[in-house]
């Protein structure tokens, strides 16, 4: 009927805007609200990275970038009770002649969307990669077997993440940042019908059955 169809349309139309960055404390402390908002059905959730540690902003790890992290870091597992691994601090943020860079995450969250792998999974690889583990995650080769746990093949994962444009993401990440009214990462907004409803992440760290709820809640009215 009309109506069915309808509302087929409609359901269709609900979409999590997320704005991003793979190398952001405060987005690996959203983690599990994202991973709340996947278990709803009928919602999709669209992906903005936004460059936090690109060009000439990424940082060389060492002493100076552990001290500056830390505090942060600790209050954020305080809050969202996100763990942060010991490799992390003392391994990983003092590794000499590494850098702080968002573009191969990012890269290979585009390519394997592109794919048709799920770029949501893989960002949290991603996360848990760096501040759990205390991985590298500028290391292609890390970044491949990731993608691979996701049945991408290397030779498939290696052509799409050359052929990211990675300029006109960041730009049009920029415009959803903008239209959301966002200061930074994370920054949601939810897409219902035509109109676009911020949703104040912050006030929902740590309780991702909260933020599912009131999801659900938005895109029942």
């Amino acid at each position: 009927s009309k109506i069915e169809v309808r509302m087929n349309m409609s359901e269709q139309q609900i979409t999590l805007h997320y704005v991003y960055d793979p190398l952001c404390g405060w987005c690996y402390g959203a983690a599990p609200l994202l991973e709340a908002a996947a278990g709803l059905p009928t919602l999709q959730i669209a992906l903005h990275a936004g460059g936090l540690w690109l060009g000439s902003r990424r940082q060389p790890m060492g002493q100076a970038l552990r001290d500056h992290v830390r505090p942060h870091d600790e209050r954020i597992q305080a809050l969202t009770g996100q763990l942060f691994g010991e490799r992390y601090f003392n391994e990983l943020l003092l590794s000499d002649g590494l850098l702080l860079d968002s573009e191969p995450p990012i890269r290979a969250i585009l390519a394997v969307t592109e794919l048709g792998g799920d770029g949501l999974s893989l960002l949290h690889r991603i996360q848990q990669s760096h501040y759990l583990d205390g991985q590298w995650v500028g290391d292609q080769a890390h970044l491949v077997r990731l993608a691979q746990e996701q049945g991408i093949t290397p030779e498939a994962f290696a052509l799409a993440f050359g052929q990211v444009d990675l300029a006109g993401h960041l730009a049009q990440s920029q415009g959803w940042l903008r239209r959301l009214g966002g200061q930074g990462f994370p920054t949601l907004g939810l897409m219902r019908g035509g109109s676009l409803i911020p949703l104040p992440a912050s006030s929902f760290l740590g309780e991702p059955q909260a933020f599912a709820s009131h999801l659900a809640a938005l895109m029942a009215d």
